[in-house]
């Protein structure tokens, strides 16, 4: 058995969570790799370091003085590391790092990927592991996307070169060596790299939560925990919010069949979510998980009655490609269409896109909805129980509330509703009372 695990940023956030950690990795001498997070909240009041890496970025681009946010991050650092009697010599680093911030001579990017550096540094030496820098491991292209082939090959030469190693996630490099970092939470995405280059029989990955929850513990109290979730199933979850684990986790582990393993680094006894590509043997919930995000907004396009609704919807979809903006949904009608996305990530250039779009002839008219919560519906066994959406359209009719739009794949393991902001979690609630425990024959 060869395992690949991965400690997010709240289990290595004081020296306590590192003593916990060590206790995990050493309880299991199958855990050959060890990939961590910078280090997240200490408590309540605290800040993540990756958040405070970008922030002194921001402050010298601007000519403001980072030395109060950086002497924060080193202290961090130096906590754990004294406390638990390292000899890391993270002080020598922290000073070349502030030279190379005075100087401007350090990209965002690389800056920011300290947090992650400094925290395989520190697990590295506590483990007794050896340090393998991520940066020598997976390789990006200039089009920043993953290498696979040479990214492989160089992580598939350093497993056979160390025994026992600790990675930094959330970041590579570019060919010529400078940094290239993941989408924000992307240390689950190395650690699903290091699994396939490995050849490993599990990836585990450690987090605060015993596993994916049926639905948000802060809309239901004590949401019935999801044994088992499959890739698909948990792609669709994590793109709606269910932020446990990132959402494109799983892609470089679908190649081999890896399985995933979600487990509570505090309590890993409690057992937790187990993620193949396959599941629909292994549950019988008509109804897997429930999710979603608010604050959507949609624009309703209506087409000139003797225009093609295809031509006018490519010329509107081209738009939003310019523009760089995720199209979350785009339901039809005969002669309507609708494209939800995130207003609130578009800033400024939403008028240009918009501009743009008024000027497309064969469109009539173009309206605005706002403050639209999109709440998915996720199970691969909703298949063998027709009727499902009609009767998630029921429920809703029997709360009250209203239905803005809804979208069902052809496959029929995600159904996507959309409310007013103010029913979201009215919306979670009525759908756990209804389904929760609800299961289908084989």
């Amino acid at each position: 058995m060869y395992k690949v695990c991965k400690f997010g940023g709240s289990s290595v956030a004081t020296p306590e969570n590192f003593k916990q950690v060590k206790k995990v990795v050493t309880s299991d001498k199958s855990r050959h790799v060890v990939v961590v997070s910078a280090l997240g909240k200490a408590d309540k009041s605290d800040n993540k370091i990756t958040d405070l890496l970008y922030l002194i970025y921001q402050h010298r681009k601007y000519h403001v003085d980072a030395t109060p946010l950086l002497k924060e991050v080193e202290n961090r650092y130096l906590k754990i590391q004294d406390e638990l009697g390292l000899q890391c010599h993270l002080e020598e680093e922290f000073d070349r790092l502030a030279e190379r911030i005075e100087a401007n001579s350090i990209s965002e990017e690389e800056l920011v990927s300290r947090g992650e550096y400094f925290s395989a540094k520190l697990m590295a030496g506590y483990l007794g592991f050896d340090f393998v820098d991520s940066k020598d491991l997976i390789r990006f292209d200039y089009d920043s996307k993953v290498n696979d082939a040479e990214t492989n090959a160089r992580i598939e030469k350093a497993s056979l070169e160390h025994d026992y190693m600790v990675v930094p996630g959330f970041y590579g490099s570019y060919p010529n060596g400078s940094i290239c970092l993941f989408s924000r939470g992307g240390s689950d995405v190395t650690g699903s790299y290091l699994a396939k280059g490995c050849h490993a029989n599990l990836y585990e990955n450690f987090t605060d939560v015993s596993g994916f929850y049926m639905c948000n513990p802060a809309f239901v109290p004590n949401p019935r925990r999801i044994s088992y979730v499959s890739y698909n199933e948990l792609r669709e979850l994590s793109s709606m919010g269910a932020n446990v684990i990132h959402q494109e986790t799983v892609l470089p582990l679908a190649d081999e069949n890896i399985p995933i393993l979600i487990l509570n680094t505090f309590a890993p006894e409690e057992g937790g979510t187990y993620i193949e590509r396959n599941t629909v043997n292994k549950t019988h919930h008509l109804i897997t998980g429930i999710t979603g995000k608010k604050n959507y907004s949609a624009l309703v396009f209506m087409k000139k009655r003797n225009a093609d609704k295809l031509t006018v919807l490519l010329q509107v979809l081209n738009l939003f490609a310019k523009y760089h903006v995720a199209v979350e949904h785009v339901p039809t009608s005969i002669d309507s269409f609708t494209v939800v996305f995130e207003k609130a990530k578009l800033e400024e250039r939403y008028y240009d896109l918009v501009s743009e779009l008024n000027r497309i002839e064969d469109i009539e008219s173009i309206g605005e909805v706002n403050d639209i919560a999109l709440v998915a519906v996720v199970g691969e066994n909703m298949v063998k129980k027709p009727g499902t959406s009609g009767r998630i359209l029921s429920v809703f009719g029997q709360e009250g509330i209203n239905i803005v739009l809804i979208d069902q794949d052809v496959e029929e393991y995600s159904i996507i509703v959309g409310v007013s902001n103010k029913d979201f979690e009215h919306s979670i609630r009525t759908l756990y009372d209804h389904f929760a425990h609800e299961k289908v024959k084989d």
